[in-house]
């Protein structure tokens, strides 16, 4: 039976402050982490036309960008890198004074207190645009995990905090870890893209990277439709040595996220991916929505679904602006 009239919730809600002090779900800038794209060899600001907003930063201007974003109060960056030097095997990902290291000791040399995540993958290095080694039936998973390692050890010798592997190999975590472990790097964390679906929502980062892809990522990374392998697929990443795990996209996976909180005590971080935000930033200069309460709206609904930190591109608007 109905309790109304003695039960009426709405009596926390009937001002500002009562609804501030019972809010049940909160995130700060302490909670985000910044991606952000580094173009060798140009000398300014490249907008990127389907991300508003998001430029990519000329390497030469990383170490001003770096001391910008300090000074806002972001504490930690994702790097991905737009090189000019592709080849088969993404091979500059390895090499001691490659874009993948030069970025890591950027950064660090900038702000030694910045976290940086070096996003380990080869799709912006390899002149066909796939995540790994090509071979007769699609991605050499095994010959991946040998280049991982390398790119690995050489973003951690550069100072990266924590590689974050996303090329979506199997056992590509125990194989990072070991070759880290190996070159001495026994205190650098993995950042595990350990749930990451083959999703139509990383459009607009096609072109942010530079991407050369012909055809899809549909055999290493997961089916969007999948619920049960993505808890596995987090697990695995666990089992292998993963100091934290990722669920991405995020906004159209909570359901996902909120299942591997609830199997795993890593910490476990959501990636609001380049759809996601292109989606708001169009849909407010269309008038449509409040881009400020539906950044907070989508950011919050993340985190009560049980990601740790957010991945965003919003990280520098809600820094600057509050939103």
């Amino acid at each position: 039976m109905s309790q109304f009239p003695l039960v009426r919730p709405r009596r926390l809600r009937r001002s500002e402050n009562l609804r501030s002090l019972f809010q049940e779900t909160e995130f700060s800038l302490d909670d985000l982490v910044l991606p952000i794209f580094v173009e060798e060899e140009i000398d300014d600001f490249v907008p990127i036309t389907s991300m508003p907003g998001v430029m990519r930063i000329p390497e030469s201007k990383l170490a001003g960008e770096i001391e910008r974003y300090a000074r806002a109060g972001i504490k930690s960056v994702m790097t991905f890198g737009v090189s000019h030097k592709l080849d088969a095997d993404g091979s500059d990902t390895w090499q001691e004074n490659g874009l993948v290291s030069r970025m890591a000791r950027i950064a660090k040399d900038a702000v030694p207190e910045m976290i940086v995540m070096a996003d380990t993958c080869f799709c912006e290095y390899t002149s066909h645009g796939h995540c790994g080694v090509l071979c007769d039936h699609g991605v050499d998973n095994d010959a991946t995990l040998r280049n991982l390692g390398k790119q690995a050890v050489a973003a951690a010798r550069a100072g990266a905090d924590f590689i974050s592997p996303s090329a979506a190999m199997d056992g590509q975590v125990q194989a990072i870890r070991s070759a880290l472990d190996g070159a001495g790097f026994i205190d650098t964390s993995i950042m595990a893209y350990s749930t990451k679906f083959a999703s139509a929502l990383y459009g607009p980062f096609r072109e942010a990277g530079g991407s050369a892809l012909k055809g899809d990522r549909k055999a290493y990374q997961m089916n969007p439709m999948n619920r049960r392998e993505a808890v596995r697929e987090s697990l695995l990443d666990e089992q292998e040595g993963a100091d934290a795990i990722m669920v991405k996209p995020a906004g159209a996976y909570l359901d996902i996220i909120r299942d591997i909180r609830e199997a795993s005590r890593l910490p476990l971080t959501a990636y609001q991916v380049s759809g996601e935000y292109a989606m708001i930033k169009f849909g407010a200069q269309a008038g449509a929505i409040d881009e400020a309460r539906v950044v907070r709206e989508s950011l919050g609904a993340i985190k009560r679904a049980g990601a740790d930190l957010i991945f965003t591109y919003f990280a520098m608007d809600i820094a600057r602006d509050g939103i």
